[in-house]
């Protein structure tokens, strides 16, 4: 991350940011945090990362992490061997019951006592950072799974191993086979859905079906997936997605209009108003709000390799919302507008038009942007011609058919 980047970060509060999100997240968000910055913000990343270790199972994670600080918040953080050999010796005889309970039912075929014992293998190797284990054993889990709830169970647990793996593939498949499954009806089960479906279709850059699925979200998650997303992520995922493939009735008619993805709105203020400052063509204060979310945008998880797409599709989205409804445009007072200036500008609005986005001519001389508008009177007289072609060709194919009956030159079949 650039210096310029990192000072914006100076007054960047990580103990609130990090306070939305529970378990695995918590601790994969706090490595990725240290990882992109330097100074206080990463040692105090580690910090809270290295206490929120010791209150699980993962004593790998708790030592990996212990390196990456070398000694650098004092003696109060040194390593806790015996933790870690206390830890590591109660998990061993966890494992070994664990593995022992399941062969029993293995031998006695009891379905359900084997989905239970699969499920409680994937819950310790999970526990443990194993993830290609627990992922494993919670996909034996299907073969026993008796009910609409045991699927919907199994699914969710392969689509949270899944996401932590960054395998967005599984978390597809399974993402489709829980919503396949009857009686799927519980509205947290299905808002979890839809937010790995989001997820999914970020990761992929199908950012039209990602707002989709985050604004379709018809129930308040509150803390109940705090464990792979918070509600305030479903607010920037959905606001800044549908921002940069919505049109304008979209926009306001799934977004600004949408009670309940209003709520989440809510709990992030500057997308709120950077939505209404899109849609209201204040365009100097929207893309201002843009530039204030972009550092703290830059350390999230799952959208900081699309910060920079999906601002410059926001932002050309802007440049084509200006122009549409006029024939020409000054363009000193549309760089004002955008806060830019003219020369820059002027290579925004030429790469839109070579990429035939915007129908217009610029005049650099007189720095004024021209509308080729299609010549509507020539545009008819082709539209006439054309359907009076057709029209000839329907009915000398209907006279042809005529004369051909009139004169019994029909195929019979043979009898």
């Amino acid at each position: 991350m650039d210096c310029e980047m990192e000072e914006k970060l100076l007054n960047f509060d990580l103990e609130t940011y990090i306070s939305s999100y529970t378990g695995h997240t918590k601790l994969i968000r706090l490595k990725f945090i240290a990882q992109l910055l330097e100074g206080n913000v990463k040692v105090e990343a580690l910090r809270l990362a290295l206490e929120e270790s010791k209150k699980g199972e993962n004593t790998q994670l708790y030592i990996e992490l212990l390196e990456k600080i070398g000694g650098a918040l004092g003696p109060d953080y040194a390593a806790d061997d015996d933790w870690v050999t206390k830890v590591d010796q109660r998990n061993n005889k966890r494992l070994k019951k664990l593995e022992v309970e399941l062969n029993g039912y293995k031998t006695n075929l009891i379905k359900e006592s084997i989905r239970m014992g699969h499920n409680d293998l994937g819950d310790y190797y999970y526990e443990r950072g194993e993830l290609q284990d627990a992922f494993k054993s919670f996909v034996r889990t299907r073969d026993y799974c008796t009910t609409s709830k045991h699927i919907i169970s199994m699914c969710l647990n392969v689509i949270r191993a899944s996401i932590e793996l960054g395998n967005f593939l599984h978390v597809s498949t399974y993402v489709q086979k829980a919503e396949q499954t009857p009686d799927v009806q519980e509205p947290v089960v299905l808002a979890k859905l839809r937010c790995a479906a989001g997820l999914v279709a970020l990761q992929s850059q199908k950012y039209k079906i990602a707002a989709r699925k985050f604004l379709d979200i018809q129930t308040e998650l509150s803390g109940a997936y705090s464990d792979v997303i918070s509600s305030q992520d479903i607010a920037l995922y959905g606001g800044l997605c549908a921002l940069a493939s919505f049109d304008r009735s979209e926009l306001k008619e799934k977004v600004i209009d949408n009670s309940m993805f209003r709520n989440y709105l809510e709990l992030v203020p500057e997308v709120r108003e950077l939505i209404s400052d899109f849609y209201a063509a204040r365009y100097a204060s929207c893309l201002g709000y843009l530039e204030s979310l972009r550092p703290q945008l830059s350390l999230d998880l799952h959208l900081h390799l699309h910060v920079q797409p999906l601002y410059e599709q926001i932002r050309h989205k802007a440049l084509i919302q200006y122009v549409t409804p006029f024939t020409s445009v000054c363009l000193t007072k549309m760089a004002a507008a955008f806060n830019t200036s003219v020369p820059g500008l002027q290579r925004e609005l030429a790469k839109l038009i070579m990429d035939n986005q915007i129908q217009a001519r610029i005049d650099s001389h007189n720095k004024v942007l021209y509308a080729r508008h299609a010549d509507q009177r020539s545009a008819t007289f082709q539209k006439v011609l054309a359907t009076g072609e057709a029209y000839m060709q329907d009915t000398k194919a209907m006279l042809l058919r005529a004369s051909l009956l009139q004169h019994d030159l029909v195929q019979k079949p043979i009898v």
